[in-house]
């Protein structure tokens, strides 16, 4: 019996292993980590809060760069998700070639961050850029998307918004698990496809939505790659990112220390963010489960009133 208990233990004890080795374990050493001064070439000194302390008297760039990676967030977060639940919406269509599209659209997931941002570098570029071409067609004379501080932000959230194939596949799941009964009865009662969509498809798949939320909230404060290799941060720290400048005061400027109290204060407003919206969720997400229960209420207050 006890050998027979120990078999699935063993089925997951890689996973448990990579857990602990390359998860757990860096994350209580980026703790201790933070309570030091821990250059690379050197013995690490002991600080206590000093590391906190300066980042919030004394480094102006990190509410700089917390602010920028904010403004990023409240942009890209609900972008991402309108167009790719507008794209899952696409591919439940029953028309020909509906398969192609679907890998199509889910092709740029899988392409390397440093692919993407070649490509959007490319396409972005305010000499040759593929963009502005398109746009000059139609008399338009486009911007200099990447070396104009106005415009550089908006060019990241506009290559981040590449790679929705991921988040897209997730809200194309849950539509197809809609039951084909609501809707052939709503189409009975007269409700256009647009009533169809807000009465049915949305709240049915608000648990998804806040999956998907929490998931984009937290992807865009660890924005590195893409606005690494596109902008550098620039021009003049535009696109300074918070995880772009934990990633330098960690390999840049060599402080680990100083990096990892960053990436700690990272954790924790991610954290308050996440915890916001599952408060809130409560308002907002719909359970199949709870609405059986709710059902099942009212049907028993509906048989004691009349008792």
């Amino acid at each position: 019996m006890r050998k027979k208990k120990a078999i699935p233990y063993l089925f997951i004890l890689p996973w448990i292993i990579g857990f602990l080795v390359f998860t757990l374990g860096p994350l209580i050493l980026s703790f201790i980590m933070s309570f030091y001064d821990w250059p690379i070439t050197s013995e690490p000194t002991f600080v206590g809060f000093g590391n906190y302390i300066r980042m919030f008297t004394q480094d102006k760039q990190f509410f700089k760069s917390l602010v920028i990676s904010l403004k990023y967030a409240a942009i890209f977060v609900p972008l991402n998700m309108i167009i790719a639940l507008f794209l899952a919406m696409l591919i439940t269509q029953p028309v020909r070639g509906v398969k192609v599209f679907r890998t199509i659209f889910y092709i740029p997931a899988v392409i390397s961050g440093v692919a993407v941002s070649i490509i959007w570098g490319w396409i972005l570029n305010s000499d040759y850029g593929v963009l502005n071409y398109l746009l000059s067609l139609l008399g338009i004379e486009g911007p200099k998307w990447l070396v104009d501080p106005a415009w550089a932000l908006l060019a990241v959230i506009i290559a981040s918004a590449f790679g929705v194939g991921t988040m897209m596949l997730i809200f194309y799941t849950d539509i197809k698990n809609i039951p084909i009964d609501l809707y052939e009865a709503a189409s009975l009662d007269g409700a256009s496809p647009a009533k169809q969509f807000f009465s049915i498809t949305l709240p049915i798949i608000t648990p998804t939505i806040l999956f998907n939320l929490i998931t984009s909230i937290i992807s865009s404060f660890q924005q590195v790659t893409l606005v690494m290799l596109l902008t550098g941060g620039g021009p003049l720290k535009s696109t300074y990112f918070y995880g772009l400048y934990t990633y330098n005061n960690a390999f840049k400027h060599h402080k680990l220390g100083y990096a990892s109290a960053n990436a700690w204060v990272m954790f924790i407003i991610i954290l308050a963010l996440t915890a916001l919206v599952f408060k809130s969720s409560s308002a907002w997400v719909f359970y199949e489960t709870e609405a059986k229960n709710g059902g099942a209420k009212k049907a028993r207050k509906k048989r004691g009133n009349k008792s």
